[in-house]
């Protein structure tokens, strides 16, 4: 792989990576593995001069470059290349986005997450679909769809707590016929 592209690949990662507390000590060159060395060659010359955070997180990028199948690089490589294809402006607004995510609390985390793996579930036309709806409201309409998503699951939390097991069951049963 090109070098310029490992690096860049490497800095995005990092971005990525959940911060790591300052008061980590400094990582010694010669203590990385000999495939850490191999990833974060680029930054061989320089690695003493780089903060004990940076160094830490570059470390565990470099331990995650390794651990990925292709399949994974390539994916990585696939989003390195749109990140190098967006504007300033984007790269901060998604940097923003990245931030605020991570000042979820983790259970809300964890629902986005899921209610974003079943979106990728969907067949590309209605992912399409669904995209140009999104993006044709007005914040207010996005705003009013949210609040009543909202009250319709909380109504279904509802209802949920006082079905017996039996209908639960028949409940997971319909859902998982129609994710078919």
């Amino acid at each position: 792989m090109n070098r310029t592209v490992r690096v860049l690949m490497l800095l995005l990662a990092s971005l990525w990576v959940l911060p790591v507390q300052s008061e980590e000590e400094s990582l010694n060159w010669d203590s990385l593995a000999a495939e850490e060395q191999r990833v974060l060659e680029p930054f061989q010359d320089k690695w003493a001069e780089l903060s004990p955070e940076r160094q830490q997180r570059l470390a565990k990028a470099a331990r995650r470059w390794e651990s990925m199948t292709p399949e994974q690089r390539k994916k990585m490589r696939q989003r390195l290349k749109r990140w190098q294809g967006l504007s300033a402006d984007e790269k901060a607004r998604l940097r923003e986005r990245f931030k605020r995510f991570r000042a979820l609390p983790p259970e809300e985390r964890k629902e986005l997450r899921r209610k974003f793996q079943r979106f990728q579930q969907l067949p590309p036309e209605r992912q399409e679909q669904l995209r140009e709806r999104w993006n044709n409201m007005t914040p207010e309409e996005r705003k009013a769809l949210r609040k009543q998503r909202q009250e319709r699951q909380q109504k279904l939390r509802e209802r949920w707590k006082d079905m017996s097991p039996e209908e639960r069951e028949a409940v997971r049963q319909r859902r998982q016929e129609r994710m078919q």
